[in-house]
């Protein structure tokens, strides 16, 4: 596998994503208006953002500078795993009742496994694989969970007659 290659086409497709989500929440302002609507219109733009940045990342560093990946994974992971935490405390306080709410934890959980490759690669040795794959394979779980979370979000049911809100994310 060339890493490189890889993590190229992995960022772009990310921002890509990133800015195809934009183009839908532009023909949907009134998700916009409610605390609800902004909140997790801007979970699903971070969780194609980070792995994008984490991409991004990966290619400045690469195999022969790893300490740039390791920081930068680190730091972005623990900012996904922090915001996703708050948005599945949120969408708990708030009554949120969809599949991925109740599973937004898986997506916190791999965010943390990715931090702790940054700190300690070595741990991916006795798979047989080098730690930027690893890594690689979080983050197109990442994406994964992202598109889930799009489709819960497009589909769930509104909270309440004539409001914007998903319940489910």
């Amino acid at each position: 596998m060339d890493v490189s290659t890889f993590y190229a086409l992995f960022s772009a497709t990310c921002f890509t994503l990133v800015g195809l989500w934009w183009t839908v929440v532009q023909k949907h302002e009134a998700w916009l208006r409610t605390e609800h609507g902004r909140r997790d219109a801007g979970g699903i733009y971070l969780a194609f953002l980070l792995p994008a940045l984490m991409g991004l990342f990966a290619q400045v560093g690469g195999t022969e500078n790893p300490v740039v990946w390791r920081v930068s994974f680190v730091v972005v992971a623990l900012i996904g795993c922090w915001s996703t935490l708050r948005l599945l405390q949120r969408s708990r306080a708030d009554g949120d009742s969809g599949l991925f709410a109740r599973h937004r934890w898986i997506a916190a959980a791999i965010y943390f496994v990715i931090a702790v490759l940054g700190v300690a690669p070595e741990i991916v040795e006795p798979l047989g694989i080098t730690p930027l794959q690893a890594e690689a394979t979080l983050l197109i779980l990442l994406v994964a969970l992202a598109h889930w979370l799009v489709w819960e979000f497009m589909t769930h049911a509104e909270t309440e007659p004539g409001s914007d809100s998903r319940a489910g994310i």
